[in-house]
This record gives structure tokens, sequence and C-alpha cells, in this order.
């Protein structure tokens, strides 16, 4: 599966709900409005269009949320969809948490055949952390984390580079995450969806963070990948890797290789653009034998990856008064 620019779509990110047991600011609004039930996909129906994909080469599969974990029966979804590893076409299933249900649900992803975890954490301070969530607790991801790690998952954690709220936290961070085994990347904030405050003044370019590391941190360069839009660097000190995911300063739209599907069944093939195919109705069609309905739907992704544009349109500045794009992260499914 190759969009127009040559490049082969190997990898899916799936929102399963746009529910979330938190409200980090750079994500959420405050007082957020949930979708309908009825609009929402059914864990059969998310099934159906992952192994769709799969079926047209998609190997590597990530379920995202809102936070994913707080679905219920969630980890039904799981097992089905690690049953396509080891020769079902799928290579790995990962999944994108706030850490808050991995005490629970830890083993029982392990079981379903998830090997690696990404935990938003983006600061080791209690009060900061709650700030940032709006009303997390940090011993609680904690737990989580560690629940993970004992389970025998491989954690990554991911933290939101933002001004003035954790940039003085990321040497600690490092040795954290060394100390423990876990690798760090590092995100720049996106303009997507409205939320309280202004992006200008959270947003850190990450190569201004990058060259503030390296006065203390041996910034190796790594040529480890894993999938995703990180690029590498191994911490000399720590031996650890340290990403970052520089949609803005530097974009990484001439290697993307993914595409997104929002809990609605809606696919958007760049997280930039607005440009979305929806998928919900194939899956649905009630003039449609279900027998016939996989096939309408693997058709409806081939002639959407043909719209795949070659690059998105991420700019934060003051002359912006709207984000690039309206919908928040939790819909599109981070």
């Amino acid at each position: 599966m190759e969009d127009p620019f040559g490049r082969r779509i190997s990898y899916l990110r799936v929102s399963v709900t746009d529910r979330c047991d938190l409200r980090c600011v750079y994500c959420m609004a405050e007082d957020m409005t949930f979708l309908p039930k009825a609009e929402v996909l059914s864990l059969e129906e998310l099934d159906r269009l992952c192994g769709a994909f799969i079926d047209l080469g998609v190997e590597r599969l990530r379920l995202t949320g809102g936070e994913p974990l707080v679905r219920k029966n969630v980890i039904s979804l799981f097992r089905s969809l690690g049953a396509r590893l080891n020769g079902g076409g799928l290579k790995e299933l990962t999944v994108t948490t706030n850490g808050t249900q991995l005490t629970k649900l830890a083993g029982e992803l392990y079981d379903a055949g998830v090997r690696r975890v990404n935990v938003s954490l983006d600061t080791l301070d209690p009060a900061g952390f709650a700030a940032v969530t709006r009303w997390g607790k940090l011993g609680q991801t904690l737990d989580g984390i560690f629940a993970a790690k004992a389970a025998g998952l491989a954690v990554k954690i991911n933290a939101v580079a933002m001004q003035g709220v954790n940039e003085h936290e990321f040497d600690r961070m490092i040795a954290w995450c060394g100390e423990h085994g876990f690798d760090l990347t590092l995100i720049e904030t996106m303009p997507l969806g409205e939320i309280s405050g202004d992006r200008t003044d959270q947003y850190l370019p990450l190569s201004t963070v990058r060259a503030r590391l390296r006065e203390t941190w041996t910034l190796e360069e790594s040529s480890h990948r894993t999938g995703g839009p990180a690029r590498y660097y191994r911490v000399a000190e720590t031996g650890g890797r340290l990403g970052f995911i520089t949609p803005l300063t530097h974009n990484f739209c001439e290697s993307c290789n993914r595409v997104r599907v929002t809990c609605t069944g809606t696919l958007y093939m760049c997280l930039g653009q607005d440009d979305a195919a929806d998928l919900r109705a194939p899956l649905r069609d009630p003039l449609v034998p279900e027998g016939e309905r996989d096939a309408n739907l693997r058709q409806a992704i081939r002639d959407a990856m043909l719209r795949k544009p070659k690059g998105h349109d991420f700019v934060i500045e003051r002359r912006a008064a709207r984000p690039a794009v309206g919908r928040h992260m939790s819909v599109t499914g981070g």
C-alpha cells in the first residue's frame, strides 16, 4: 500500500475511544464534550477495520485514545489483534497510554502479544504533573509504569516539551529513565484543537533543547527506529535512548509511513491536515451484504491512500489566532 509519493504505508494508529481520565493541557479542553456511543465503532468493528489494514500491508499497529485502556473490554481487542502476530501479517502491536490503568492491565497486555508501551509522562514533579494533567496523580502513573516493566513490557516515556513548564526537568528525566531502563522521547507541542492558554507561550523548539542537553550529556547518533517519527540518540552516560519528535522545527513528512483512524472510523491520511475518509460507512452500510462490506472497506482505504498529502502545515505563531487543525489531539489518537 503506497501513497502518491511512493511512501509505503505500514503503520496504523487507531483511537479506540475519545475519552480519557486525565485532561492534559496540550491535548484536551478542560470541559470536553465526548462522542455519543452510537458514533463510536464497536470493538468488533475496530477489529474488522484493523484487519482490513493488515490485509493491505500494515505491519505495525498502535492503539491510542483518548486513553485506550479506559475503554470497557478493550483487552478483547488486543487479544484478537494479537492473534495476527507471528504469521498473521502483523509484526508489532503496541499502545500509547497515560499509565493510569497499567497496574491492572499490564500483564493482560503482555499475554495478548504487546511487548512495548509508550507512557505519557511530562514531569516527575507531583505538583507539576497535577497542573499539566489538571487532576492526575503522579504516583498512579508511576505505579503503572513499573507494573509494565515488571510484566516484561519495554517502556518508552513520552514527554511534550513545554516552555516554562518542564524544560528545567529534562536532565532529571534522562537520568531517571537511564536508571530504570526506559527510553525517553521529547515531543514538540502541536497546534491541534482549541485549548485554554496560548500555544506560543508553551512552544519550545527541540533544536534548542537538544543544544542545551549537549552541554551535560553526550548524545551519539543512533540508527534505532521504531516505525514512528522519532529520531534517536544514545546517551553515552546512561546507555539509554533519547528521541526527538519535531513536527515544527524539522518535519518528518518525507519518510511518513503512517495514517490514523479515529474511534468513529474517520481516516486521517495526515495528522496536520483536515482531509479525511469515512470508513464507518462501508463498515455499517445496510444496503451491502455483510460478507461484501470488508471488500468495500479495503477499497475505501486504497482510495484514501491516493489522497495522502506530501506534508503537513503545522506552524505556531502569534499571528495565527486559531490552531492549524481544529480537532483535539485526543480525537485523532495521539
